[in-house]
């Protein structure tokens, strides 16, 4: 009979082993999921940040406002710079989203480069494609609404 109670202990101790193991598996996969989501909430964020900020600024560039196209531009390019940061490598079309991301931030340095006392329409020219660009980087990364 202590043989058969041995046996029962030492089977009770390696399910609840395998039992812990499973538990253990299974909310690591939960964090993982959590965590992947949270990172995808993050790069639309800043995709849409983007996508608003580049269609600001060449609206304000048809009023002919220059303080608000260099001010939105400014945000743009802040935007991309966030996505860069935040893209995995694994990121499905990430080099291409990565090139357009930097047009925007070249076409961006050259309108605060321009500067705030240039005519607006000076400044509409690379403000137009720094938002193409921004408009192909969402598409490629397929942060698309």
């Amino acid at each position: 009979m202590t043989a058969i109670r041995l046996r029962t202990r030492y089977f009770g101790i390696t399910s609840m082993i395998v039992g812990l193991m499973v538990v253990t598996v299974v909310s690591l996969i939960a964090h993982t999921m959590v965590f992947a989501g949270e990172s995808d909430q993050h790069l639309k964020e800043a995709a849409d940040g983007l996508r608003t900020n580049a269609e600001e600024m060449v609206a304000h560039g048809g009023m002919g406002d220059a303080k608000a196209i260099i001010h939105h531009c400014a945000e743009t390019s802040r935007y991309a710079e966030s996505l860069i940061k935040q893209l995995s490598t694994s990121h499905p079309g990430r080099e291409e989203g990565i090139a357009s991301l930097n047009d925007v931030i070249r076409h961006c340095k050259r309108v605060a480069e321009i500067g705030i006392h240039a005519d607006p329409g000076v400044l509409l020219n690379p403000a137009v494609k720094a938002r193409t660009a921004a408009r192909a980087s969402v598409k490629v990364l397929g942060l698309t609404k």
